[in-house]
């Protein structure tokens, strides 16, 4: 293995065939802002002119000692256009394990609606209660944290001792990627349900109507909050989408429960109640309801209120501090009430026998303005911490977390807690903007020669990030690279890795 490249903390220099890139948009970005603010250019040096000074001096004129003016310095060249990236690349980043995920749960889903439509799906006729909540049970499970927890450590502890490369990459896109089969199960759950109302009004004459009426209701209420969780809505609108997609899917699953009771205990050949729980407790839809209601419940189980110590180092950034420490990898969930608007960071500790641990919260919204305008005493939090992809680390033996701005949050626990993990943090003025206690995590914890730190405040701009990981690949003997960055700068890193043939998994923003 190559020796470790020698970057100071501070002064990076710019391997081989890197260039600076000045933007900024991007410095904005990498604060986890967008300002508005304009910012000076960065002047270079004007171009070395050589002067005859016998032709200079022949020039003036002694009559009324003109100076002869001189030649316009020559344009600067024009940079070269970007390439455009490879469309098949751009197509392999698109149909990601995600879209997979999706597509082929959404397939199979409606090819099993179809042939129960044609009366070739003899499961279908009796047990669509089944097939509603067994989509939506799934939809659930991916979105746990404890069952997603469950399946890094199965993960982590099975792969990594011997597992070949290309499998432990496989696992953790898998990993990453379940959001797809939750947004296929919860569509395709919703879509069974409709069928399921179609089939009871269709035979209306033999069915309660209390049995009819709970059945709309289910619809209602589970339609509402798939649809609440499209993207558009939960990206623009983020607490309409909370709002509908929590609590009119707690009524979903309260009415489900009405309907899956009086749907199990009606006999509609003889059109009278049964009074003997044996025909529901066999019932496959109240077992799959009962671990719907389950799962849904073990992370509100872990609710607290808790203390925090809530530092603003620049108007931009909030770094809370927890007491207790943490595993790397984690996201932690946040809010100011006990059961609204909740947010994800990044976790940041030393391991899970420090005394704390922190979130990094740059000024997005309301709700991170808040914490900067008027930090709070407590928040309430879920103990049950989720797990985000840069979890999956603990699989691999060397690797790469690149970030930008706020991204140092979600990287920066890996690299402390493992010495097999280089950091690269691209940002704008990091050391004001983030405050004594960030940097002296990072100064304190990480050696020189497994970190570069590129302030594009001082340096005039952003460095070429995929040379500067091609160098920091080879050198250091990496096997894959996390990203955590706004999207553009995501998007380059990704496509500028795929055609290198480097293992890279980039931020994923739910579709």
């Amino acid at each position: 293995m190559s020796s470790h490249p020698q970057w100071s903390h501070y002064e990076v220099a710019p391997t081989e065939g890197t260039t600076t890139v000045t933007s900024s948009a991007y410095d904005d970005a990498e604060k986890g802002l967008y300002d508005s603010t304009p910012s000076l250019p960065v002047l270079s040096p004007p171009p070395a002119v050589h002067i005859d000074e016998k032709k200079a001096l022949e020039s003036i004129t002694t009559a009324d000692a003109t100076v002869a003016p001189p030649s316009p310095p020559p344009a600067p060249a024009k940079k070269p256009p970007k390439p455009k990236p490879n469309k098949w690349i751009l197509f392999q980043l698109w149909f990601n394990t995600y879209r997979k995920f999706f597509i082929f749960v959404v397939l199979l889903n409606l090819t099993g609606i179809v042939l129960a439509a044609v009366g070739r799906f003899a499961y279908a006729e009796n047990h669509l209660g089944a097939l509603v909540l067994g989509n939506l049970l799934c939809a659930v499970l991916m979105r746990n944290e404890l069952f997603l927890r469950f399946l890094y450590i199965i993960s982590i502890y099975g792969l990594r001792a011997w597992a070949p490369v290309c499998i432990k990459l496989a696992v953790t896109s898998i990993l990453q990627h379940v959001g797809g089969i939750h947004s296929g199960c919860a569509l395709s759950g919703a879509a069974w349900l409709v069928y399921k109302i179609v089939d009871i009004i269709r035979y209306r004459a033999v069915q309660h109507p209390s049995v009819i009426a709970t059945g709309i209701i289910t619809n209602v209420a589970v339609i509402i909050s798939v649809l609440s969780a499209f993207p558009w809505i939960r990206n623009n609108y983020h607490n309409t989408f909370e709002r509908h997609h929590r609590f009119i899917g707690w009524l979903g699953i309260a009415a489900t429960w009405v309907f899956v009771v009086l749907g199990n205990t009606y006999d509609i050949k003889r059109g009278e109640w049964r009074h003997d729980a044996n025909s529901l407790l066999s019932a496959q839809e109240l077992w799959f309801a009962v671990f719907m209601t389950v799962f849904v419940l073990i992370p509100w189980v872990t609710l607290r209120e808790v203390p925090v110590d809530v530092e603003v180092p620049s108007p931009k950034v909030a770094v809370l501090k927890f007491q207790r420490g943490m595993q790397q990898g984690l996201l932690g969930r946040i809010s100011r009430t006990s059961i609204m608007e909740y947010h994800a960071f990044g976790i940041i500790s030393e391991g899970r026998k420090s005394g704390s641990h922190y979130m990094i919260c740059g000024v997005q919204g309301d709700f991170t303005k808040d914490l900067v305008a008027n930090p709070p005493r407590t928040v309430w939090t879920r103990e049950l911490k989720f797990a985000g992809v840069g979890h999956a680390s603990a699989m691999f033996k060397r690797g790469i977390r690149i970030c930008t701005g706020t991204g140092i949050g979600a990287a920066l626990s890996t690299c402390i807690q493992s010495p097999d993990w280089f950091l690269i943090w691209i940002g704008s003025d990091q050391e004001k903007t983030f405050g004594p206690t960030i940097t002296g995590l990072i100064y304190n914890t990480i050696p020189p020669e497994r970190m570069i730190l590129w302030d594009s405040k001082k340096r005039g701009g952003r460095p070429d990030s995929v040379a500067l990981l091609k160098e920091v690949w080879h050198s250091f003997g990496a096997e894959v690279i996390f990203i955590t960055s706004n999207m553009q700068g995501n998007d380059e890193m990704m496509q500028g890795c795929r055609e290198a043939g480097l293992h890279a998994f980039g931020t994923l923003w739910d579709f």
